[in-house]
C-alpha cells in the first residue's frame, strides 16, 4: 500500500503502527518521527515563516482561501492508494474539500480517509480506524493500552482523592486560546482541572480578563504548531505586558512546552504530552514520569 498523510499527527500514527515504510509523500510540517521529513512534500504554507502570533491570527481571521496549498502534480506522480487527511482545522492543515477533488481526478481514485477527533474517545477511534486501514489494528490498540497504562500509573500514584490544582492550557498566546477537544481530559488525567477549556469543544479565543477570572495555580503555554524556541521568542515580546505579568504572578508553576510535538496533534505523542502535564501539576510526585526538562518542554520562572 502506498499512503500518502496530509496532517502530521497522521504521519506519527502510521510510522508507530509499523508503516513507515509505507509512506511516499507527506506534508512540509511533518517533522516526526525523524526522517519523514525526507519524503517528499505535498504541501506549502500561505502563512510566512517569521509571522508573529498576532499577524498569524490577523492572517486567520481574514482568511479568504486555503492557508495551504496542495500539490496535485506531486500527488498525482507519487499514485497514492490511501490518502490520510483531516476535516477538523483548516489552519492546521489543507482543506479536506481540496483534497477529495484532486483524489477524484487521479487515476484508480485512492480512498481518501478524513479523521475529525473531537475528544480522547475520538483519538482513539482513530488510532483503531487507520489500523484497520492498513492492517495493524493490533498495533493501535497498543498505543491506546500504552496512554491507559500511564492515566493509570498516575491515578495509583496521587491515591484515591487527589488535590486537584487549577489549570489553564493556552494554545495560542496572542491573542490568547484556551485549550479543547482532548486536551481538558488529558489535563484531568494528569490530576488537575481544567478550568477555561471544555473537552469535546473547539479551543476558542477567550479574553485576557476570563484568564484574570479563573485564577489558575498551573499554567501551560503549548503554542499551537510552535516548538519551544519559537515560543520563547513570542514571549521575549510578550514578557512585559501587564497582562501577562498579571497571570504569572498569580500562579504557582508556569510551563512551556513544544506545542508542534505535544497537546495539539490528536497523535501517539498524547501519552507523552500526558506524563509532562502529570509533572507540570504535581512535580512532587510525577516529575519522573516526564521526559527530562529540557526535552520539549520545561518551567518558567512564575515571577519576577
Amino acid at each position: 500500500m502506498r499512503i500518502v498523510s496530509l496532517l502530521p499527527s497522521l504521519t506519527e500514527l502510521v510510522c508507530a503502527l509499523g508503516r513507515r515504510d509505507s509512506l511516499v509523500g507527506v506534508t512540509h510540517e511533518c517533522d516526526y518521527p525523524p526522517g519523514v521529513e525526507k519524503l517528499p512534500w505535498l504541501t506549502r504554507s500561505n502563512i510566512p515563516t517569521a509571522a508573529s502570533s498576532a499577524e498569524i491570527d490577523a492572517l486567520v481571521s481574514a482568511q479568504q482561501g486555503s492557508l495551504y496549498t496542495l500539490d496535485e502534480a506531486k500527488l498525482a506522480e507519487l499514485a497514492p492508494d490511501l490518502i490520510l487527511t483531516q476535516e477538523q482545522c483548516d489552519v492546521c492543515a489543507v482543506n479536506e474539500v481540496v483534497v477529495q477533488r484532486a483524489a477524484a481526478r487521479l487515476p484508480g481514485r485512492p480512498r481518501v480517509e478524513s479523521v475529525n477527533p473531537l475528544s480522547l474517545d475520538g483519538v482513539f477511534a482513530m488510532f483503531r480506524l487507520v489500523g484497520d486501514l492498513i492492517a495493524e489494528r493490533a498495533a493501535g490498540d497498543s498505543l491506546i493500552a500504552g496512554y491507559q497504562r500511564t492515566a493509570d500509573a498516575i491515578t495509583r500514584r496521587l491515591g484515591p482523592s487527589p488535590r486537584r490544582p487549577r489549570v489553564l492550557l493556552l494554545e495560542w498566546l496572542d491573542p490568547p486560546f484556551c485549550s479543547g477537544h482532548w486536551n481538558p481530559e488529558i489535563i484531568g488525567h494528569a490530576g488537575g482541572e481544567e478550568v477555561v477549556g471544555r473537552a469535546g469543544e473547539a479551543s476558542r479565543r477567550i479574553t485576557w480578563d476570563e484568564v484574570a477570572e479563573a485564577r489558575p495555580e498551573v499554567v501551560i503555554l503549548s503554542l499551537c504548531g510552535f516548538t519551544v524556541e519559537r515560543a520563547e521568542h513570542e514571549l521575549q515580546a510578550f514578557a512585559d505586558r501587564p497582562e501577562w505579568r498579571s497571570l504569572i504572578d498569580g500562579c504557582d508553576r508556569l510551563a512551556l512546552v513544544d506545542g508542534s510535538a505535544y497537546f495539539s496533534r490528536p497523535g501517539p505523542r498524547l501519552e507523552t504530552s500526558l506524563r509532562i502535564a502529570g509533572a507540570v501539576i504535581h512535580p512532587d510526585r510525577l516529575l519522573d514520569l516526564a521526559p527530562p526538562e529540557g526535552q520539549g518542554w520545561r518551567f518558567l520562572p512564575a515571577s519576577p
